[in-house]
């Protein structure tokens, strides 16, 4: 696999990765005590803790993408694995 070709996938990989994370620890305002302000919508988070998120974002993406390196480097669950596995992915 070419250098283009692994950054590309860890790219989708963050991408999920950061969609998974997004909802983590969201609290709103009426959850925190507080009252919403005219023109906020109310499941607005309180405070939504982006860079923690990033962080985690880049953690969680890192782990994924080293264990999809490590089964493309190894071959550790091949395609004919998974053809054994469902039948729909047999040709």
């Amino acid at each position: 696999m070419s250098w283009l070709s692994a950054l590309a996938l860890y790219l989708l990989f963050w991408v999920l990765c950061l969609f998974l994370v997004l909802p983590w620890g969201v609290r709103t305002v009426e959850e925190e005590g507080g009252q919403v302000q005219p023109g906020h919508a109310p499941s607005a988070p309180a405070r939504p803790a982006l860079a923690r998120k990033l962080l985690w974002t880049t953690i969680l993406s890192a782990l994924l993408f080293g264990l999809f390196w490590l089964n493309w480097e190894l071959d550790i669950v091949t395609r004919a694995d998974l053809e054994r596995l469902h039948p729909m992915l047999r040709d």
